[in-house]
């Protein structure tokens, strides 16, 4: 009969684990290689046989085959609008301000979008229907808004963020603000590095920025505009740190090491596919190159057709004094291009970088091509820009991989250039310590997909997994830091030592007074 029992319980346990759950993707304003992100992780999960539904801008042209159901809706109109938006934006020019001038702009923009979204017929049909849903995926990139998806279909919320734990993220599961050592994202400063004093004093004022903007600015402007939408709805203060899981695109071979709490994973390099074949022109290109070649490209959002003149002669000059050949990732024809440069309009990067040949990266520093080079061992040289650029380029500079030459900096001569490439293609260390990175990357328990799949059918199985959700998430910011109980001590010892210097006043009055008489006394 136990026996019975035992087999009974198992097989109830398969049948649970293997039953395909519904979860619905939110990714209303994603862009380039935001979804890439967002589409792989949905795929994935269709890949493992889950019921899959992405809410997204952007149409496939070819719609995945997965073992479960994958189906869009597709807001229409709403990527005419974000590319008219990209197009106004110089992003190149942006890059020279600093990120806490940049974020207002950036909030009012993406409220535009956040209030299309929330007014799209399609989104008010979804919110509107009697749709069953096991889990609501959100991207967590100023999209507050869309956690009232999981509140109304009543089910967990799973946060996917394109970057690794940092002040923006945190507060969604109680993740500890190391503000101490870790820098703001906002801070041009290596994370690797220890801070001086006056870094932290630089690094506590943006965490007081940061916070002041999203508490008197960004969350009351998603509050009006989901109020307008929704009239009766919960305001994002009370939304936002509801998730169950967080998915980080992070590792520690590409981010210094930081305290995660237990629903807090890294899944970093999840995107990035085994090698496939290259196109029949490139293949030739690549293994003709006998003095080994170089991969430049500027990432999905920045166009190489919209630097400055001056920059384009340099980098043009520079890379045609080189015996190596190069492939340049370029949106126009490109006049005086030198006969060992190769320029394409869009280019298999992750197929490129897979070649033997490819001796060095150039590249803006972006997250996704920063993992993407680590995972095949390729060094680089970064030219960062905007964003989280700068840090993650700092990062591979101090991990030994890398050279940094920012896009900006007064230093972005013709001979500074040539000097740092042909530093990465001379030197065998760069070279050395991408291999031992790569080999951190893949040193894991589970592939970074395997993973994902795991925390998120964990996170259904178990009904939002509550029980790995730490008390600090529901802590207000003076209870977290125990600045109430600093405050309650430290009045509690201006009270102390007010009492003692009043009894020792009146002790001594007392003591004076039945003196006095005596003194009187002896002076007659």
């Amino acid at each position: 009969m136990f026996v019975l029992f035992v087999k009974c319980s198992i097989l109830c346990c398969l049948v649970k684990y293997g039953e395909p759950a519904r979860i619905l993707g939110v990714f209303p304003m994603s862009s380039g290689s935001h979804h890439i992100l967002v589409y792989k992780l949905m795929k994935g999960l269709a890949d493992a046989g889950h019921d899959i539904t992405m809410v997204t801008p952007y149409e496939q042209e070819n719609m995945p085959k997965t073992k479960g159901n994958y189906s869009e809706i597709i807001l229409d109109e709403m990527r005419e609008l974000i590319s008219a938006q990209h197009k106004n934006l110089d992003l190149f020019n942006m890059g020279k301000q600093n990120m806490a001038v940049m974020m207002p702009l950036l909030i009012t923009i993406f409220g535009r979008n956040i209030n299309n979204t929330l007014h799209h017929p399609k989104v008010r049909a979804l919110l509107s229907s009697n749709e069953k849903f096991d889990a609501v995926i959100v991207e967590h990139f100023m999209a507050d808004v869309m956690k009232i998806f999981p509140s109304v279909f009543n089910c967990p919320l799973i946060l996917l963020y394109s970057m690794g734990p940092n002040s923006w993220i945190n507060p969604s599961v109680g993740n500890p603000q190391e503000i101490s050592y870790a820098r703001h994202l906002y801070s041009r400063g290596n994370n690797a590095v220890p801070m001086t004093f006056f870094d932290r004093i630089i690094n506590v004022l943006y965490h007081v920025f940061d916070y002041l903007l999203n508490t008197f600015y960004y969350h009351p402007l998603c509050d009006k505009l989901l109020r307008n939408a929704y009239p009766g709805v919960p305001d994002t203060k009370s939304l936002a740190p509801n998730a169950s899981l967080v998915l980080l695109n992070s590792h520690t071979s590409l981010y210094p090491a930081h305290p995660l709490v237990p629903n807090m994973v890294e899944i970093g390099g999840y995107h990035v596919d085994p090698p496939g074949k290259l196109p029949k022109d490139l293949q030739e290109f690549l293994d003709n190159a006998k003095d080994g070649a170089v991969y430049f490209s500027m990432g999905s959002n920045l166009k190489s057709k919209l630097m400055s003149e001056e920059r384009k002669k340099i980098i043009l000059n520079v890379l045609g004094r080189l015996k190596q050949k190069v492939i340049w990732k370029f949106e126009e024809e490109l006049p005086g291009k030198p006969d060992n440069v190769l320029i394409k309009k869009w280019l298999p990067q992750q197929d490129i970088l897979a070649h033997p040949n490819i001796r060095l990266f150039i590249t803006h520093g972006g997250l996704l091509s920063t993992t993407e080079t680590v995972y095949h061992g390729v060094p680089i040289l970064a030219i960062p820009v905007f964003g989280d650029q700068p840090g993650n380029a700092e990062k591979a500079e101090y991990a030994g991989y890398a050279l940094k030459l920012g896009y900006h900096d007064e230093n972005f001569t013709e001979e500074n250039l040539e000097k740092s490439i042909l530093e990465l293609l001379n030197n065998p260390k760069y070279r050395e310590n991408a291999q031992r990175r790569s080999k951190l990357f893949h040193d894991r328990p589970m592939k970074p997909m395997d993973t994902a799949i795991y925390w998120v059918e964990y996170v259904i199985r178990n009904n939002g997994a509550q029980h790995l959700r730490i008390a600090g998430a529901d802590q207000a910011w003076y209870e977290y830091y125990l600045v109430d109980v600093v405050l309650f001590l430290l009045a509690c010892l201006v009270v102390v030592f007010e009492i003692s210097k009043f009894v020792l006043k009146k002790a001594f009055l007392v003591v004076r007074s039945k003196l006095s008489p005596k003194q009187k006394l002896k002076t007659k």
